[in-house]
């Protein structure tokens, strides 16, 4: 049987009603399509989790700025059916931009502090449609589970915080990053990435787990160094933060904190984080 494509929140609605009424849980995987091995890790956690699975695919207009990639984007809507269905997803919704934000729409979502600085400091609409469309789609939706992947990692903190804070009863799950063979986190933007800007593309991850093993000032400073110094164009960031609060925190540690990156290589702006212990 084709995978059920909903078009409208109404039809969304009336197909989750239905799996209530049979005492059925529901999971989330919200997506802007283009998926890869990461998307579909995603899909596998909360099959295990859930009886019923239903993936979202939105480029969401309202996270980005005019003069980033809304119009090129890269997009594979027939692939992605394909790739939710061989996971074993129910349902599919598939809304247009009026479906989400129909005529007169005035209201928007800012998450203060996990929202700011970071990848906020260079993209600073980002979070505020991030978090206006995530609670849209929990609404529409009203998952028992929704999940999100940790290498986007600062975006998971604004939608934990925004679903507690609206008291929205999904709870949010992480995925952890998945990775090419040499390190590299997967991403919808790696297609943009020249065949040289591929090789060089791992070094970010590599100096990332470099620094992690003792993330002094100058250790940090000298990850930086190195990104650049392989060929990427500029940095954003290099920071460390603590894992729960993502307040800026330094050596030694005495809670888990994250080593979290953004850089531009060519036209593709990679980001990145990894794990860092604290000090017994």
């Amino acid at each position: 049987m084709a995978i059920e494509v909903v078009t409208t929140r109404v039809g969304l609605r009336e197909r989750v009603a239905g799996w209530r009424a049979a005492g059925e849980t529901i999971a989330l995987v919200p997506t802007m399509g283009f998926l890869h091995d990461g998307h579909m890790s995603l899909v596998d956690i909360v099959k295990a989790k859930a009886d019923r699975v239903v993936a979202s695919l939105f480029v969401n207009p309202t996270q980005f700025s005019p003069s980033e990639d809304l119009a090129t984007y890269p997009r594979d809507q027939e692939g992605d059916l394909a790739k939710f269905e061989a996971h074993g997803v129910d349902a599919v919704y598939i809304p247009d931009v009026s479906q989400m934000y129909p005529s007169g729409f005035a209201t928007s979502v800012a998450v203060s502090g996990f929202g700011e600085g970071l990848c906020a400091e260079t993209r600073p609409i980002f979070f505020q449609g991030v978090a206006t469309v995530v609670s849209k789609l929990l609404i529409q939706c009203w998952p028992d589970y929704a999940i999100f992947g940790e290498k986007d990692y600062q975006q998971l903190c604004v939608i934990r915080r925004m679903a507690l804070d609206l008291d929205i009863p999904t709870q949010i799950l992480a995925g952890p990053t998945v990775r090419e063979a040499d390190g590299l986190a997967m991403s919808s933007r790696n297609a943009y990435l020249t065949p040289e800007e591929r090789r060089i593309a791992p070094i970010l991850n590599r100096e990332l787990l470099k620094a992690a093993v003792n993330p002094t000032r100058p250790a940090i400073a000298a990850a930086g160094t190195a990104i650049l110094d392989a060929g990427f164009r500029s940095i954003d960031y290099v920071e460390l933060r603590d894992a729960e609060t993502l307040q800026p925190v330094t050596t030694p540690l005495t809670r888990p904190a994250r080593l979290l990156a953004a850089a531009w290589l060519g036209k593709a702006r990679l980001i990145d984080n990894v794990a860092v212990a604290p000090v017994t």
